[in-house]
This record gives C-alpha cells, sequence and structure tokens, in this order.
C-alpha cells in the first residue's frame, strides 16, 4: 500500500507518455481544437442545469441545491484490470450477503471469536426485529456499491461498503449519456462497454427477488422516497423512470388485505417488491421512529409475513458501518474460505487501547472517520489539517474512541481534468454498482468516478467540491 507522496496517474507515466489505456483517447484529444473543447465544457454544465440533476447540502441556509460538476475527461479502466476487479467485488458481496444472514440468524462468526459481540451490541444499524427472518430469496443487499481507490498500477484497494442505499447511480448513467450526445465520433474511436442498460437490469434483478405472497404475473415493483426535499430525489425519479416503475412516497402506501398498496386511479394495487429509499428508522413508525412521516405503518409485519421484499432489506446498514469494515479479511475469509481479491485500506480501530495511542501519537499524518459517517463528514484529513484542527479533533477522539478508525494518507491515484489552461492531475475514487438476486449477482462495467477537483485534495465527496467523471470499460 502506497502512502502519501509519489502518486500514480492514471493516463501518463513518470515519463510523461500515455498509458496504453488511454492512448486511443489522447490521441482523438490532440485532433481537437481548443476552442471546440472550451465551447463543449461549458455546453456540459449547461445540459446538467437543464436536466435538473442536482443534490441539496443540508446543515447550510435553506438546503442549497447545488450542482455536482461533471468533468468531461473519461476515467479509463482496461478489459484486464474490470475482470480482475470483478472477481474481488463479487467475491466481497457474496460475503456480504453471507455475513447479514449470520448475524441476524445464529452469529456463527460471533461464536468463534472472529467478530467481537460489542461491535452488534453499540450499533445502532443491527436492527433486533430482523432477528431469525430471511428475506425473500436469502438477499440482504439487492444494490451494492464498492468503494475503490487505486495506488498503483496493480494496486486497487476497498475504501468503504455501502450495502445499505448506496447512491450515485444517475450521476453514471447521465455522465455516459452527456460524454455519448457531446462526442460521439469519440465512441466510433474507443470501444467502451455500455451502461446504459443498468435500469433494465435492475428492474430484471428486482422482479427476481419476489416474496412468497406473490401471485404471478408481472412483479410489480415500486421506489418509496422520502419526497422532493431528499439530496438524492433526482436520483428517485429518474430510476423510476428509467425501470417503468412507479415513484411513491408514505402517503401514497397503506397496508390492507396483507399487503402494501399503492393508490391508483383504479383504486389501491399491491406492491411486490419495494425500492426503498427512506432509511431504517423512518421505514416504520410502528415499528421504528413513532414520528415518522415518511414510512407505512405496518409495513415490517407485512415484510416479515413474506407479503413484500424490501431492497435493500432492513439492518444491511450495520455491513456500512466503519468498524465492521476493518474486519471484512476476517469476514471476506470466514464466509467464502479464500483471501479477499481485494484488499482493504490498513486500518486502526480506536476502540482498541494499542491501536488509539498510535492514531494518537501520528495524527497529523493519519485520516481519522466516524464509523458511522458519511459524505466526507466528520472526518480528519491530517496532512491538510491545521494544528488547531488537530487538537480539537484529538479531544473528540479521546473522549469517543469507539466511534473512530484511522487509516494511512493513501496515495490516491491521480487523472487529469480538464481546465482552462488544459490537462491537470486530480485525486480520485470509484463506485461500481453491483445488483444481487437469487439469479446471480450482476455487475455494471464502470460505475462513478469520484473527483477531487481542487489541487491536492483527497476528498472526492460531492457535498465537499468533488466531481464525477464518465468511467470507460474498454471492450476486449
Amino acid at each position: 500500500m502506497q502512502a502519501r507522496g509519489g502518486t500514480f496517474d492514471e493516463m501518463f507515466d513518470e515519463a510523461g507518455n500515455t498509458r496504453p489505456a488511454y492512448a486511443e483517447y489522447c490521441r482523438w484529444f490532440g485532433e481537437q481544437p481548443p476552442e471546440l473543447m472550451r465551447r463543449k465544457n461549458r455546453e456540459a454544465d449547461d445540459t446538467f442545469r437543464r436536466t435538473g440533476i442536482t443534490f441539496n447540502v443540508y446543515g447550510e441556509d435553506a438546503a442549497e441545491e447545488r450542482l455536482i460538476p461533471f468533468d468531461m475527461v473519461p476515467r479509463i479502466i482496461t478489459a484486464a484490470e474490470w475482470r480482475r476487479l470483478s472477481r474481488g467485488i463479487e467475491q466481497r458481496v457474496r460475503a456480504l450477503n453471507s455475513f447479514l444472514y449470520d448475524l441476524y440468524h445464529r452469529q456463527e462468526i460471533v461464536r468463534a471469536g472472529r467478530l467481537p459481540a460489542r461491535l452488534l451490541q453499540s450499533n445502532d444499524a443491527w436492527l433486533a426485529n430482523m432477528v431469525g427472518f430471511t428475506p425473500p430469496g436469502g438477499i440482504y443487499t439487492h444494490i451494492v456499491g464498492i468503494d475503490l481507490v487505486r495506488t498503483g498500477p496493480d494496486e486497487f484497494f476497498v475504501l468503504e461498503d455501502n450495502a445499505r442505499t448506496p447512491s450515485g447511480v444517475s450521476y453514471m448513467l447521465e455522465n455516459r449519456e452527456t460524454m455519448m450526445g457531446m462526442f460521439p465520433d469519440l465512441f466510433s474511436r474507443v470501444a467502451v462497454e455500455s451502461v446504459s442498460n443498468y435500469p433494465r437490469r435492475l428492474a430484471r434483478s428486482l422482479a427476481a427477488c419476489v416474496p412468497p405472497a406473490f401471485t404471478g404475473g408481472k412483479p410489480v415493483v415500486a421506489v418509496l422516497t422520502p419526497g422532493i426535499y431528499n439530496s438524492a430525489y433526482f436520483e428517485h425519479a429518474f430510476l423510476a423512470d428509467q425501470m417503468g416503475a412507479e415513484l411513491v412516497e408514505g402517503s401514497d402506501l397503506r397496508v390492507t388485505e396483507g399487503r402494501v398498496q399503492m393508490r391508483t386511479t383504479r383504486g389501491y394495487k399491491p406492491i411486490d417488491v419495494l425500492y426503498r429509499r427512506v432509511d431504517d428508522e423512518f421505514l416504520d413508525p410502528l415499528t421504528f421512529n413513532p414520528d415518522s412521516m415518511l414510512g407505512v405503518p405496518g409495513i415490517m409485519d407485512v415484510y416479515r409475513a413474506g407479503g413484500i421484499t424490501i431492497a435493500n432489506a432492513p439492518g444491511t446498514g450495520v455491513a456500512d458501518d466503519k468498524a465492521i469494515y476493518s474486519f471484512m479479511p476476517e469476514i471476506v475469509e470466514f464466509y467464502t474460505g479464500e483471501k479477499p481479491l481485494l484488499p482493504n485500506v490498513q486500518t486502526w480501530r480506536c476502540a482498541d487501547k494499542d491501536s488509539l495511542a498510535y492514531v494518537l501519537d501520528n495524527l497529523a499524518e493519519l485520516v481519522v472517520k466516524e464509523v458511522h459517517g458519511s459524505g466526507g463528514y466528520g472526518m480528519l484529513i491530517g496532512p491538510t489539517s491545521s494544528k488547531r484542527e488537530i487538537a480539537a479533533f484529538r479531544e473528540k477522539l479521546v473522549a469517543k474512541p469507539d466511534n473512530y478508525i484511522a487509516q494511512p494518507t493513501l496515495a490516491l491515484s491521480t487523472c487529469p481534468i480538464y481546465t482552462a489552461k488544459g490537462l491537470a492531475p486530480r485525486h480520485l475514487d470509484l463506485r461500481p454498482f453491483v445488483l444481487v438476486s437469487p439469479e446471480g449477482i450482476d455487475i455494471t462495467p464502470g460505475g462513478l468516478t469520484r473527483v477531487a477537483l481542487k489541487k491536492g485534495s483527497l476528498v472526492v465527496n460531492s457535498s465537499q467540491g468533488g466531481g464525477t467523471k464518465d468511467t470507460w470499460v474498454l471492450k476486449d
């Protein structure tokens, strides 16, 4: 694992030569008039604004709505690299699903001493309501996002797992559509795997997860959204439209005759599979938060009785916990009998006394994250933080060490972005999207590349000023 310092550039080698994956793209780029590229860059922004691809930034005045910046230089992955990544992703997703089944049944991994029981006892995402219950088809994680980082030619690491409600797939699709609309000739020169059929694959995968109460015919699939003020509402509406599924809110649904049914112009209609984008806490006010107006009263009873499939299953968020993440090498080996094909980033668990001592001694060189944190919030990036920020974070760490893990500051790979002064390298990561059903595991060739647009920044999250790129997987 490469610590920060020497950075691997995915487009150019140390001598400034173009790497083979980017050879044809760079030839094409060199043929384009600079003014044309500047105009296309402006067009891309206009396209995203017209389409309405925005997200909300909470914690700021009036939850400001922002455009996620799009960079028109693609991130390119060879077919051989993708095959290797796919094998590792599939292995990890299988292990995650087996792990979740075990956690809600016999907890063999805890009995074997491979995972501390305290990680469940202190974890709000672990739901007692799911104990002893097996979701339809035995699938917990219907849609998974695995965040990957690269540090060298053959060095890929899993940065974190997103098993609860991974977001960003709409940006993967819109990025590709925008690129194909702007540069159709480019795609005739470079053979790239398609991502546009993801909504059909998602619909097919969800339809394969019908509950025991399904009576035949075409399964009814719906997307449950918290509503228009949710930060990812664009994605909820986009996916429902692309799948040909209904977009519903909690107020559109009710439990009747042992089924969750949605209001239509012809009365109420039973739903077979509900792709929910509502957090566990708000899913059922009779089971979880009694003040929730976003969910469906009684849906958990219907779920446990076999009347509906909920994707992803309630309680999957425990697998997103960064303390659980630190045990993923053991988890993969325990459930698959194999060593992980994709390694974790080295992680210190601050709950461990010796690890905490090391982290406190090296805060200026480490990245420290909250175990339940997301979106780039609640973290410290030592090398880019001031002495005052480090001192303040030290106090939080000493007060609640169980709440944090630490990792080395990796030399994340870079790929150029387009700027007014030409191409400039920026750090990035990758979130491939995985569909899981009783019929198998389906990995879309590509994913969402997030890029830190600020020079030297390692934070790629859109909420922290990051942007996105189209991700190309080359055909053989």
